[in-house]
């Protein structure tokens, strides 16, 4: 055998030999394709199976969160209206008649002095209870209040100070005082089905 033929001869062994491999090698890479395949099939029925089974569990989860969300909406909007019943009620006793004003404010100072020397502070926009009506209250009831030069930040009424002791009459406390007390009947009336 010649050179040539020799090398033609290694030459067409290696090429067999490569191509033995190279088909080994792409029937190797079929069967993994085709295993890979087959398990996404197999993971992806799985999660379908997974996702079938607690889609109604997530359905009803976000359910009762939308609920709640709901619910709390409700309950704001209702302690938002109580609110608003009680800013009323101080809108409604800050616009008394003048009399009616005045005479619950003598009647509050009935109830709270007590050595009948006391310091009497307003709000800022009090517009009724003054040094002469304070003049006047003094001659019916022998007592010796004056008007504090101070203001408060109050819707109406006053409050009563003598030393460090203070009692307060402002329309802000009252009705603070009454939601504390009426809030439960407040709240059967606003919501009568509840």
């Amino acid at each position: 055998m010649s050179l040539a033929q020799i090398t033609e001869k290694i030459k067409n062994d290696a090429q067999k030999e490569a191509d033995e491999i190279l088909s080994k090698a792409k029937g190797q890479a079929e069967v993994i394709t085709q295993k890979s395949g087959q398990e996404c099939d197999e993971i992806r029925a799985d999660f379908d199976a997974r996702f079938e089974a607690e889609h109604p569990e997530i359905i009803k989860r976000r359910e009762i969160g939308a609920n709640l969300d709901v619910e709390k909406m409700k309950l704001r909007a209702k302690r938002d209206l109580i609110a608003d019943v009680y800013r009323q009620a101080l809108v409604k006793m800050a616009e008394l008649p003048k009399d009616e004003y005045l005479g619950f404010c003598a009647r509050l100072l009935d109830e709270a002095v007590s050595t009948r020397d006391e310091k009497v502070l307003v709000g800022r926009g009090e517009k009724y209870i003054d040094g002469e009506w304070l003049a006047s209250y003094n001659c019916e009831h022998g007592s010796t209040l004056e008007l504090s030069e101070e203001k408060a930040d109050i819707a109406g009424g006053f409050i009563l100070l003598r030393g460090r002791t203070s009692i307060d009459c402002s329309w802000d406390m009252l009705v603070k005082v009454l939601q504390e007390k009426q809030e439960a009947d407040v709240v059967k009336r606003l919501f009568p089905s509840e």
